[in-house]
Parts: C-alpha cells; structure tokens; sequence
C-alpha cells in the first residue's frame, strides 16, 4: 500500500515558506498560490492554517520579529552605563536581520499591531533604559524619540523614485529651480547615498544616515539623563 510520506503541513512552515518567497521576489509576490506552489500543495490546504492573505503578512512580520528578538537576546547590560551601547547594538542587531529580509520594515510599519513579539523587544529597549537611570516618563520621551529606529530601521519623509530615469528628472527639475530653492538644491546635489544594494532600507535609509540619527539620539538621551541625576 502506498502511503503519502509528506510532513504534515504546519502554520509555522507555511510562514516560513511566505518570508523566503519575499526574500526572493518581494511581498507582492506573495500569494497563497504562489507559497502552495512553493510547499508543493494545493492551496486551499494553506486556510486550514492561516484564514486569509491579511493574516499571512501578519504572521510574516512576527516571523521576522521573533528572528530579532532571538538575534538580541544576549545582549544584556551588566552596569547602568553600559545601557547605551548595549541599545546601540541591540537596534544595529535588528537592523542586520531587517536587512536580510528589505520588505519587512514597510509590512512591520503598516501592519502589525503590538504583537507579543513587538512587545518583547520593546519592554527590554525600556528596560535597558531603566537600568541606564531613566524614569519611566524619560523612557516614554526616548521611545518617541527614537520612532522606527528602535526596531532598526526609519520611515522616511519622502518616497524614493521608483527607477534612476526618474531620479534623474528629479534631479534636473531641481538643478532648473536653482535660482528659486538654493539651500535644497545644494542639500540634493551635495548629497550621497550608499549604494542602495549594500546596507539600505530605503531611499535615504542607507547604514551611514541610520548610525548617524541613531548616535545624535542616544547622545541626547544621555545629556538628559544625566542632567536629571545631577539635579
């Protein structure tokens, strides 16, 4: 008698399969189609596990929220003033695995609500505020403060232009205004970015530009702090 030898098929693996299916092609083309193609099963078997396509980006995003969370976990502060480099790393830590899976911050940002996940990691990057000296209520300023970038990465202002042949009329239509908006004209032309295929999540959210807001922030953070203590 012939017996079907294929693993049971589990929430679990499917949300694995979705996440490698970004990774490869990007979320849009992640379909219940495509991840059953990809497991070699039909997909009506996928709804036994995930209700819809809402729920499958959900369940990715909390994939990759756990790799962080797992990615951070030994990096703990023994001394209150090792709580800044040890945040510091913390959130490069969790940039790097973000920087492995690029869709994430955008599905993260628009998706996910405070999952058990998103809570761990933000309970310990309060926690290491804590231990650093910070009251509650300076941890809640330092939260805001520091936005996306706890969790690796920053929401930018301006959208990218889609390809270089429209970045390179953008850049014309500006070079054209000169005369009328000097200061942003010299801003943009002076400017470089980082190869966007090395170290980027973005536009202008390339590894340069991220340590340099993330260091003027806890430097911050630490000006206040102490100031606090001292009074």
């Amino acid at each position: 008698m012939v017996t079907d030898q294929r693993p049971r098929l589990s929430r679990a693996q499917i949300l694995h399969a979705a996440v490698a299916r970004a990774d490869r092609d990007g979320v849009e083309a992640v379909t219940m189609r495509n991840i059953a193609t990809d497991l070699g099963v039909e997909a009506m078997s996928l709804y036994y596990h995930v209700a819809n396509k809402a729920e499958l980006l959900d369940g990715m995003a909390e994939v990759v929220v756990d790799t962080i969370n797992e990615a951070v976990e030994p990096l703990v502060a023994g001394s209150p003033d090792e709580w800044k480099p040890v945040l510091r790393k913390r959130i490069l830590t969790a940039r790097t695995v973000l920087l492995r899976h690029p869709w994430a911050p955008a599905l993260i940002g628009t998706r996910s609500p405070m999952t058990l996940s998103l809570i761990t990691y933000f309970d310990a990057v309060i926690g290491l505020l804590r231990i650093g000296g910070f009251t509650y209520d300076q941890a809640h300023h330092a939260m805001h403060a520091l936005g996306s970038r706890a969790l690796g990465f920053t929401q930018e202002l301006f959208g990218a232009p889609t390809d270089q042949s429209e970045e390179e009329a953008a850049a014309q239509q500006l070079l054209a205004m000169a005369d009328r908006f000097p200061h942003i004209t010299g801003m943009m032309t002076e400017a470089a970015h980082e190869d966007p295929a090395e170290a980027t999540l973005g536009w202008c959210d390339d590894q340069t530009e991220f340590e340099f807001g993330l260091d003027l922030i806890l430097d911050g953070l630490d000006r206040m702090r102490a100031a606090t203590a001292t009074r």
